[in-house]
């Protein structure tokens, strides 16, 4: 069995989750639209220039998420998930996806969006398992803080070392890792079979440099 790890925003998906749901919240009135749009934006550019500070980004993202019960978090995911992923599911994502599973691999997502957002995607889209930042918890309610090392950049290979050190019948050997940022060179650095999936423009030129394969899912 191989590792097949993929990552999620514009890769399996032709939009950024962690994005879409700061604009999800401005549409229903759940932050201040304007000034949340405004930080939104700009820790969205600094992540596609691979310049993002993720404690300070995270600070954000998940304070919205302290404020709201369990209940009312999970209707509005729901609407989320209709209005704002449902669309921007790639088919041929699915198909890459099939394409694994068929081949008996197990199918892990690993992202540096947080938990809470991603866990419904990663179910919709039929995966054995899902790495992503891990919003701290007490009890019911989200507390803001991040529990353990953030899965981005270098963290991903950290968390990855980590979960691996748990599953008995897996290794790096023959695994695969399919993403579309630079961001995500680290990863693509360990793995045996690195794939640069509509990759920006950074990571197109290191794929060329390092004779790594380049595809596309949006045709």
């Amino acid at each position: 069995m191989s590792l097949a790890i993929f990552d999620l925003d514009n890769t399996l998906i032709s939009c950024d989750s962690d994005h879409a749901w700061g604009e999800f919240l401005i549409e229903q009135g759940a932050v201040d639209g304007d000034a949340y749009r405004q930080a939104n934006d700009q820790y969205l550019r600094d992540y596609q220039a691979g310049q993002l500070d993720i404690l300070a980004y995270l600070a954000m993202a998940l304070e919205p998420l302290t404020r709201h019960s369990e209940e009312q978090l999970n209707a509005w995911h729901q609407q989320f998930m209709a209005c704002k992923i449902e669309p921007h599911v790639l088919p041929q994502a699915e198909e890459l996806l099939a394409w694994h599973r068929q081949r008996g691999d197990h199918l892990l997502i690993i992202t540096a969006t947080n938990r809470f957002i991603t866990g419904p995607i990663a179910r919709r889209l039929g995966v054995d398992d899902l790495i992503a930042i891990e919003p701290e918890r007490d009890g019911k309610r989200y507390t803001g803080r991040v529990a353990g090392v953030p899965s981005y950049r270098e963290g991903k290979v950290i968390r990855l070392e980590q979960w691996l050190e748990s599953q008995a019948a897996l290794t790096l050997d023959d695994a695969w890792f399919y993403s579309d940022s630079i961001n995500d060179r680290f990863l693509l650095e360990k793995v045996p079979n690195p794939v640069a999936v509509d990759p920006d423009d950074a990571l197109r030129r290191l794929a060329e440099e390092q004779g790594w394969r380049v595809i596309t899912l949006r045709d």
